[in-house]
């Protein structure tokens, strides 16, 4: 399989000299492949993907010159003949490793972590700056309220998660979406273009100058809330360091209203990703605590 998607990159690009290459197990929805130790390929498993893949390299072209921190920026690409197999896109790979919660715990110098938040607010500020209305309209992207998104969200947890949830649980999990739907703090969003999937994974960084190197892994970005970037921060990297980032975002306190409850449902989310894709690993991470 490797070398059939080796062969698909020569074939579009005759030019590219192929030295080495490597797979690069971490990619769920795609087959990741390094080549020449400097370049990303990243070929979509399911048609589904394609579509993703495509999206995601009209807003990165997008965004380019916006954020202030390294992306992917596609070079190559390939989306002639619409299959899983034959889409790609190839890009330059960006130094740096995954800023892990571990990492980030041992950490303890406050000037180095004032300077990451200080990155990671100026990215998410630079990309929500992209208006729900003006994504929609340069990038044909779909907006839909959040409130909308949780409640189908809120269905699907009722009609699959459920039966393998104990009662209390399932009255906990109510009480906290019907708490949500029903509430104020919905009542004040401003739509904007967001990353999606803004978590230690795709947030990479130097760990000899402290510094955040790259953000990666645009394939859940479109028009959404703001809140949800920072429910992924939050996820990662606990209260103190949310706090800090949240305190230097623009209007921070009506967007930390929203920002706990995204991150009550990424569990959920994983385990509903589990039977959805039949994935065993990612259903039993995301249920363990409901049961």
């Amino acid at each position: 399989m490797d070398l059939k998607l080796i062969e698909q990159i020569q074939k579009i690009y005759p030019d590219l000299i192929i030295n080495d290459f490597y797979v690069n197990e971490i990619g769920q929805n795609n087959d990741v492949i390094i080549v020449n130790k400097s370049l990303v390929f990243r070929f979509p498993k399911y048609k589904q993907g394609i579509i993703q893949l495509k999206r995601e390299t009209e807003i990165l072209k997008y965004i380019k010159d916006i954020v202030s921190v390294p992306i992917p920026m596609p070079i190559y690409e390939s989306f002639g003949e619409l299959q899983p197999g034959k889409v790609f896109t190839g890009y330059r790979l960006i130094e740096g490793n995954p800023l892990w919660r571990n990492s980030f715990l041992e950490i303890k110098n406050d000037e180095l972590i004032r300077g990451m938040a200080s990155q990671l607010v100026s990215f998410l500020s630079a990309m929500h700056s992209i208006s729900g209305e003006l994504a929609s309209r340069e990038l044909q992207l779909e907006a839909r309220h959040p409130r909308e998104e949780m409640r189908d969200l809120y269905e699907k947890i009722q009609h699959k998660l459920f039966p393998f949830m104990s009662k209390e649980s399932q009255i906990i999990v109510s009480e906290l979406f019907e708490g949500f739907l029903k509430g104020e703090a919905l009542s004040n969003v401003n739509l904007a273009l967001i990353h999606g999937d803004f978590g230690a994974s795709n947030i990479l960084w130097n760990s000899v100058t402290g510094e955040i190197s790259g953000i990666i892994d645009f394939g859940g970005s479109g028009i959404g809330d703001p809140a949800y970037d920072f429910a992924g921060l939050l996820s990662s990297y606990g209260e103190d360091f949310f706090n800090r980032c949240i305190d230097q975002y623009p209007n921070g306190k009506e967007v930390a209203k929203r920002v706990h409850f995204y991150k009550s449902t990424f569990a959920l989310q994983e385990a509903l990703h589990g039977i959805e894709n039949d994935d065993r690993q990612a259903f039993e991470a995301g249920i363990q605590n409901y049961r």
